[in-house]
């Protein structure tokens, strides 16, 4: 049995998930969303209605983590809930797509920052490294990758803070703005700009159920999840609305179009030449502790299947501190390839259709264990059931179909990473056939 001390905190659990969720989604979804939306109130709602996805997310999840309380996240509840092979495919999606795309594009957008201070560093190599040495750092103890990550996100909220308050002081002459919306805004609604925009907002908050994949090493999880989910998930849709608020009052739609550096864009209109070069070092390292986070989480959902496949199980040894080492080696060594061979707008799009899939599939267990297990024991159960699974479901499903439609490339490859991941799961119960739970 585990010592208390071996499990991570609330606080480390919290910052799990806002340093999963803040990463470069909100610093440059911005850009691709401006190429289509040219309405403050209408970007604004975009965000609003992402942070209440999320949370309505978080709320079906915090149900199902109190009442599965095992680490692995979608990997535990689809196997529990649907089939083994439905679990295995997730497990799969989430070191290839889930956490190592997401990783992969935080080190990169880190690296691009950094760039853009100093015009000679290359970014590749500075992206590299980055995860390289995290991962270096999550291979030892527990205690150390809790400090790190308490540390890292502590640091991210305080730059954030005070990035948006310096810059609304700061600059000469804030943009003229119109925040009530006109009546021809409300027809951008429900178009295929407005979803393909959506879908980025989605991606930003992806992150919200982080801290499902390691729930069996939180004490007390039953109690605890439900806490975590939404404490860190509405601190975040704050966060997002005060960001988005800030860069659209500070800097002109025009200087933003297409741009994936938004915070180094919105930080020379506010601070000058000079000033966007230290905004660029902090938003560098502000990006340090989304990678953290998605290295810490990601690698227990591959512990996961390691326990349950005897084909993986290697994924499933620890150190002697209880750290899935080659879990972690595993998912750093395909971030590090991802970096060496994807585009950055690729990587968001394609992450995200994926993503959405895994988690609406999530949501959607809820239901499905609610009839048919009806006595199972839920510590937590999600109020104003079951409006917050519709809420999220109908949204969900309403963004990946239009992403059918606008980015048919994309969603073909979402496809074929599921195809491939359920040919690797009978390839596995034909060679280890009592490896099926």
């Amino acid at each position: 049995m585990a010592q208390s001390s071996d499990f991570f905190s609330t606080r480390t659990a919290i910052t799990l998930v806002v340093a999963n969720m803040i990463g470069t989604g909100v610093f440059t979804s911005l850009g691709f969303q401006l190429l289509d939306i040219r309405s403050v109130p209408i970007i604004l709602a975009l965000w609003f209605i992402g942070g209440i996805v999320a949370l309505c997310g978080a709320l079906c999840y915090a149900e199902l983590g109190a009442a599965l309380p095992r680490s692995g996240g979608e990997y535990n509840f689809l196997s529990r809930i649907y089939h083994p092979s439905a679990g295995f495919v997730s497990g799969w999606v989430s070191v290839t797509v889930g956490f190592s795309a997401p990783t992969a594009a935080a080190a990169i957008t880190a690296a691009t920052y950094f760039k853009s201070v100093f015009p000679e560093a290359p970014v590749m190599p500075i992206g590299l490294c980055l995860v390289a040495i995290i991962g270096c750092l999550h291979f030892g103890s527990r205690r150390n990758s809790a400090n790190f990550q308490q540390l890292f996100t502590s640091i991210k909220i305080l730059l954030i803070l005070v990035f948006i308050g310096v810059a609304w002081w700061q600059v000469d002459q804030l943009q003229a703005v119109q925040w009530v919306p006109a009546v021809q805004d409300f027809s951008l609604v429900g178009t295929g700009a407005f979803a393909v925009a959506l879908i980025y907002v989605n991606y930003a908050y992806t992150g919200w159920n982080a801290a499902t994949y390691l729930s069996g090493e939180v004490k007390n999880p039953a109690q605890a999840l439900p806490r975590i989910l939404i404490i860190g998930t509405a601190l975040v849709t704050v966060l997002y609305l005060l960001l988005h608020a800030m860069f659209l009052s500070v800097a002109p739609m025009s200087a933003m179009v297409g741009k994936a550096d938004i915070g180094f864009v919105v930080a020379g209109f506010a601070f000058g030449e000079t000033g966007a070069k230290v905004v660029g070092v902090m938003l560098s390292i502000l990006l340090i502790s989304t990678v953290s986070a998605m290295l810490l989480a990601g690698p227990r959902a591959l512990q996961g299947m390691g326990q349950d496949f005897r084909l993986f199980a290697w994924l499933a040894r620890e150190t002697k501190s209880g750290v899935p080492a080659n879990a972690v080696g595993l998912q750093v060594a395909i971030t590090l390839l991802l970096i060496a061979t994807s585009s950055f707008e690729s990587i968001i799009i394609f992450s995200g259709t994926i993503l959405a899939l895994n988690s609406l599939l999530t949501v959607l267990g809820l239901l499905v264990l609610r009839i048919r297990e009806p006595e199972l024991v839920r510590p937590f159960r999600i109020p104003w059931y079951p409006l917050p699974l519709v809420v999220y479901a109908v949204i969900v499903s309403w963004t990946l179909v239009y992403l059918v439609i606008e980015r048919p490339v994309e969603v073909l490859w979402a496809v074929g990473l599921i195809g491939l991941g359920l040919v690797f799961y009978v390839v596995s119960t034909k060679l280890e056939p009592s490896a099926e739970q």
